[in-house]
């Protein structure tokens, strides 16, 4: 049996994400649901910087549904877009639109 510390906790990850150009910080309640991934590789117009920042991996752009808590206490469900590469993991996350 493999011990596994994470079981049962409840991932809660703080980022700053950008709606209408305003920062804002966010926080992402439970798992993301309708994750697809829109861009892998030199589809991404960010690629260059995003190897400087963090590593060569295979970068995907990928997209899903959160509840998420903003700064001011809110929760809402929202759409967020971030970049994700394997043994890198999942950078940059941003709000795109609420959708409540």
């Amino acid at each position: 049996m493999v011990f596994n510390p994470w079981a049962g906790v409840q991932r809660i990850v703080v980022f700053a994400g950008r709606v209408n150009n305003v920062t804002m910080d966010f926080t992402v309640i439970g798992d993301i649901t309708e994750v697809e991934t829109f861009a892998v590789g030199s589809s991404i117009r960010e690629l260059p910087r995003l190897r400087r920042a963090y590593g060569s991996g295979k970068w995907r752009k990928r997209k899903g549904v959160a509840r998420i808590r903003l700064s001011d206490g809110s929760i809402c469900r929202a759409e967020i877009h971030w970049y994700e590469a394997h043994g890198i993991g999942r950078k940059e996350y941003k709000i795109k639109r609420f959708l409540d």
